[in-house]
């Protein structure tokens, strides 16, 4: 496989820089596997779907993850914390910017606040480091000081930033939102469930490969990072007893689907996970995945065509000539898993 496999040209002026309101007005690509697509709206979502199905939502918040800080040199640090990898908020695994020059056990001193940055080792990645967080109530000084860190090709500010939260959203621990699940209201969770679906959540902490492209020529050399992920017994139980009476698993988004089949391949309900879900790969349990538009030459690209084969390059064409609004504050697809693809 070639990197140029998962590559398409993305037009700049399609890239959405703000929220469409109301949520569920958003656009819905509705995949037809050799037939023609439909032009939905997330509003129309429950004519998809039927009475035996569940839909499992990816219920993680955004932390407001970026902090700036200073060197001893007085140089301006920026740090996107990305994994917690101790129960009290003191260590993680985080970018640094610029990062060329820091050495093992600096100190940076993180702006308008009483913490401290003690920098440790790269990480295998070499794009991160492990850190240690010092001072007081270093959870609360994060939530106070922090910044929702948007990706990089929003420049617009966001005026409201629960916008890029979902509306089931809790546990505050993720680096970029669940962006699929930004398109549900209360209200339309509440039509879905009148009508017989049941709605799930699992969680799994978005990190750095929902926004970092693949450098390497050959993708399937991409050294994906971890993520942390929780999938209850109940979830899995219910998610089979659906499939058993014949009905669906509709996963929204690629974080809840990875969550999934993470806890499905490994038999593990929580942990850490490196799946790299790449085309070849042997689904397990989701049917249906709704999701939004991605970068060209990422991970999610990679699980897309796993789920649907070359026809994805199809489906986005006729995103981009319908001019729908693209990424994490864009339109969104319903694909549907088949072994028909093009």
């Amino acid at each position: 496989m070639q990197l140029s496999d998962i590559d398409y040209v993305l037009p700049v002026d399609l890239i959405a820089q703000t929220p469409i309101e109301p949520r569920d007005s958003a656009r819905l690509l509705v995949d037809q596997g050799t037939r023609r697509p439909l032009h939905q709206h997330v509003r129309d979502l429950c004519s998809f779907l039927n009475p035996n199905d569940v839909l499992v939502l990816n219920h993680t918040r955004v932390l407001p993850a970026r902090l700036r800080a200073r060197r001893s040199t007085g140089g301006a640090v920026e740090i996107l914390l990305l994994n917690q990898t101790s129960d009290d908020s003191v260590s993680w695994e985080a970018m640094i910017k610029p990062g060329g020059k820091l050495r093992n056990g600096e100190l940076l001193t993180i702006n308008d606040s009483g913490m401290n940055v003690e920098i440790g080792d790269r990480t295998i990645h070499g794009d991160t480091f492990a850190i240690k967080l010092i001072g007081p109530n270093v959870l609360t000084e994060i939530l106070r000081i922090g910044e929702v860190p948007l990706p990089p090709y929003i420049t617009q500010t966001l005026q409201d930033a629960e916008r890029y939260q979902t509306v089931f959203s809790h546990d505050q621990r993720s680096a970029a939102a669940p962006t699929a699940g930004l398109h549900f209201t209360l209200e339309l969770l509440e039509r879905i469930r009148n009508m017989g679906v049941r709605v799930l959540e699992v969680e799994l902490v978005v990190g750095l490969d929902t926004f970092k492209p693949i450098s390497d020529e050959d993708p399937l050399k991409h050294l994906i990072h971890s993520e942390a992920y929780s999938v209850s017994q109940e979830v899995l139980d219910g998610c089979n007893i659906a499939r058993n009476n014949g009905g669906r698993v509709i996963a929204v988004g690629t974080t809840a689907t990875r969550a999934l089949e993470s806890a499905a391949t490994s038999g593990l309900l929580s942990g850490n996970t490196t799946l790299f879900i790449t085309p070849g790969y042997q689904w397990k349990m989701v049917d249906v995945m709704m999701t939004n538009f991605h970068m060209p030459k990422t991970t999610l690209l990679l699980m897309i065509e796993s789920f649907v084969g070359k026809r994805w390059r199809i489906l986005y064409q006729h995103a981009i000539d319908e001019k729908y609004r693209m990424l994490s504050f864009g339109d969104a697809m319903l694909l549907q898993r088949q072994t028909d693809t093009v």
